[in-house]
């Protein structure tokens, strides 16, 4: 069933009307949903709404309700990722995947070895938006998280000063792993946890140096090299593993 962001504002008693322009063009126009079908739809308070199409002008779309209830699509703690962007269709895939998985947000992180500049990667973050948008509507997300502004890794460590917990993913020179760390610090519900993962050419001395110099845990994903864009999926998913199982347990 489709998936759209609403407005609380255009909910009134069980109807709700669609004027947004963006919305109404996709409905309307891409999917071309007719009188009678159902779309699902979603107010920043995260209360989902089971409606029914009613009527189709040329600017509106008006929909009834027939079912509402606060959405469960969502983590039960906060998921955030700091890492340093990839070329191309890889940075796309990186987006999509943290925001499939229940990200808060993303923090595009300037490195030494980064592979892109800091020009290029400041022209791309709309883009990412839109790219986090899109895949809240597929996912049926509810809530868009978000694409923050270009930072460097010296002001992601001042964030543990906001309550997150931060750790990072250093392969070469890690010597826990994220299970071994988890069972000794498990993530807890309502906690904000913040991954670092870096470039492909991994980190430089002198970030690690940072890292150490912080307390910033270093942790491996296993005994494989990994691509940066696998790390995160791979990171991103055993991390809410992680917590699921201790909740259980």
């Amino acid at each position: 069933m489709p998936h759209f962001f609403i407005n609380s504002k255009d909910v009134r008693n069980n109807k709700i009307v669609i004027s947004d322009k963006d919305n109404f063009n996709h409905i309307a126009k891409s999917l071309r949903i007719k009188k009678g079908e159902k779309l699902l739809l979603i107010d920043e308070n995260q209360i989902q709404y089971e409606t029914v199409v009613d009527e189709i002008t040329n600017k509106e779309i008006a929909v009834y309700v027939e079912n509402s209830y606060y959405s469960n699509r969502r983590l039960d703690f906060g998921l955030y990722l700091a890492q340093s962007p990839l070329r191309s269709d890889a940075q796309v895939c990186i987006i999509e995947k943290a925001t499939e998985l229940g990200s808060d947000g993303v923090y595009p992180v300037y490195t030494d070895n980064c592979a892109l500049s800091r020009s290029v990667i400041e022209k791309k973050i709309s883009k990412w938006q839109r790219i986090m948008l899109e895949a809240s509507k597929q996912c049926e997300r509810a809530y868009i998280p978000t694409c923050y502004g270009l930072t460097n890794l010296e002001n992601i460590i001042k964030l543990k000063n906001e309550g997150f917990r931060i750790i990072a993913f250093c392969e070469r020179s890690a010597k826990l792993s994220l299970h071994e760390y988890c069972s000794e610090n498990p993530v807890q519900q309502g906690e904000k946890i913040l991954i670092i993962i870096g470039p492909e050419g991994g980190f430089s001395e002198r970030e690690f140096e940072l890292f150490e110099d912080n307390k910033i845990p270093m942790l491996t994903l296993g005994n494989l090299i990994l691509k940066a864009d696998t790390a995160v999926t791979i990171a991103l998913g055993n991390i809410i593993y992680e917590f699921e199982n201790y909740r259980k347990n």
